[in-house]
């Protein structure tokens, strides 16, 4: 029962996280249209990007890491953890103000760092313009992530999961709406960035304020509490660091071909679309989860909640992985080729995506396995390990730049992924049982990889029968389709047969 409870916790967010992904594929499919892959969909991407990368390297990607655990062991004890939420609501909200207006004035100094091939050209002037506009949007979304943090620890999971939605819905209604009135496309997306940001602070807010929870705004008080959250927070933020360091090296060695920036983030929504429904799904759902364990001394309830994560995501994961290396081409140029969008530009994106493809697994592990860590309130170890991480991005992306241009910074963020997911599978032998893999989980696992080369085959080989197809306007989108639902089938069809999985668990999972 407990991992039932837990996979259906992990479906929710999936759920939500694919209709998210979904949205925000259609923006960027319409992005792709308007803007194509030329100077004024560079300067956006990059200047979007900016307060995104903040955002990971101080919430999401640091902040709640520690902050979800504490959070969650304070609610199994009985303690105050509500008044703990809003001494660090506060304290966030503090440190981000002022943050938010010393990047706006250091924009052109952030946008030479993030992309300094822009300089000289069109580019750099409207990317710092965009990003002084939408700068503000890192203190909005990051006091987002704490109130998401909050809802997960209490197991409510849809209104966090809602937030991406209403973002990409609100990108969705400007680009038509500009499209219809005639106005600027670069800066209607440039003034919606803030505007999705206020957005998505009132809706979890009003979401917190319905559950009982006040996060009434005052001076921030530093308790043992935060000194504690400070602690450990620190390497996590610094971890967080070294990943923003990897896309910065990646966006530097792409900023010099013009169109690059722009193919790797179209490349990289396709690779998000599974790795938010599987992994971020997962590592929602599996960090309150184990912290409470941990402080119920459930080892047992641990290890079945980190085995079955990892065998779901995984079921998931390596077949999509083997589907975007396969199918590359016809993804691209089906669903993006349109508009402004050219056929070169479809064609460098998939190369990109396939790339990507190859890393997703590797990136779905780290979700898995760095809920371990954190639920510990062990934030060093993954800083250690992303330091090594950032050398074999660095060295892949720099040295390989003028061998295989762009492509060298999809190559790199791939290896430097499997080289982080080696190092954090490594240091989990210290943890003893309750982080090691049991018997079923080395028995399917091998089994859904015979079924993923499989489906692989079957796409090459569905591509080639259906290559004239998916070059025709009519009859393209069908034929897309009619390649994914035979990859399908024959993914689920041949691993239920060898026992990769059991259909009926993903039948009852979704039905839950």
């Amino acid at each position: 029962m407990r991992s039932i409870s837990l996979i259906r916790s992990i479906l929710t967010v999936g759920g939500w996280t694919l209709l998210s992904r979904g949205a925000g594929f259609a923006r960027d499919m319409m992005l792709a249209a308007y803007l194509g892959a030329g100077p004024v969909a560079d300067a956006f991407n990059v200047a979007f990007s900016l307060p995104n990368m903040f955002r990971r390297f101080f919430a999401e990607g640091a902040f709640n890491m520690a902050f979800v655990p504490m959070y969650a062991k304070k609610l199994e004890a009985g303690e105050d953890a509500n008044g703990f939420a809003r001494d660090a609501f506060n304290s966030m909200a503090a440190i981000l103000m002022v943050f938010s207006v010393l990047g706006t004035l250091a924009m052109p100094w952030l946008v030479y760092a993030m992309a300094s091939g822009f300089a000289g050209d069109a580019r750099y002037e409207l990317a710092v313009l965009y990003g002084q506009i939408g700068f503000c949007y890192i203190m909005f979304i990051s006091l987002v992530a704490l109130l998401s943090g909050v809802l997960n620890a209490h197991g409510h999971f849809t209104e966090a999961g809602f937030v991406p939605v209403l973002m990409n819905l609100i990108f969705i209604a400007a680009m038509l709406l500009a499209s219809q009135t005639g106005w600027d496309m670069g800066m209607t997306l440039a003034w919606t960035v803030p505007v999705t940001g206020i957005a998505q602070l009132g809706f979890t807010w009003n979401a917190a304020r319905k559950l009982g929870f006040s996060f009434t705004p005052h001076w921030p008080k530093i308790t043992p509490e935060l000194k504690r959250l400070a602690y450990i927070a620190a390497p996590a933020v610094l971890a967080g660091g070294v990943v923003q360091i990897n896309l910065l090296v990646g966006r530097q060695v792409a900023s010099y071909t013009e169109g690059a920036v722009s193919w790797l983030v179209y490349a990289d929504r396709l690779y998000q679309l599974p790795l938010g429904v599987v992994g971020i799904a997962i590592g929602t759902v599996l960090l309150p989860d184990l912290s409470r364990r941990l402080r119920a001394g459930d080892d047992a309830g641990s290890r079945e909640s980190f085995n079955r994560g990892t065998e779901f995501a995984l079921a998931l994961t390596l077949p999509a992985a083997a589907a975007l290396i396969t199918i590359a081409v016809p993804l691209t140029s089906v669903l993006y080729q349109r508009g402004a969008f050219g056929a070169v530009d479809a064609t460098n994106t998939a190369l990109a995506l396939a790339i990507y493809g190859a890393g997703l697994p590797a990136f779905v592990l780290h979700k898995v396995f760095q809920p371990l860590y954190y639920a510990r309130e062990d934030s060093r170890s993954p800083f250690h390990f992303a330091i090594v991480s950032m050398v074999v991005n660095a060295a892949i992306a720099v040295g390989l730049m003028p061998l295989i241009g762009f492509a060298a910074a999809a190559l790199a963020t791939t290896v430097a992924a499997w080289a982080m997911a080696f190092q954090l599978w490594f240091g989990t032998r210290k943890m003893g049982d309750a982080a090691r893999f049991d018997t079923r989980f080395h028995s399917r696992v091998p089994r859904a990889l015979a079924a993923s080369a499989a489906m692989a085959l079957a796409l090459y080989l569905g591509q080639q029968a259906l290559a004239e197809m998916l070059q025709d306007a009519t009859w393209r989108y069908a034929s897309l389709a009619l390649l994914i639902t035979l990859g399908s089938l024959v993914y689920f069809s041949f691993g239920a047969a060898i026992g990769a999985f059991r259909l009926s668990d993903f039948r009852r999972n979704l039905r839950r």
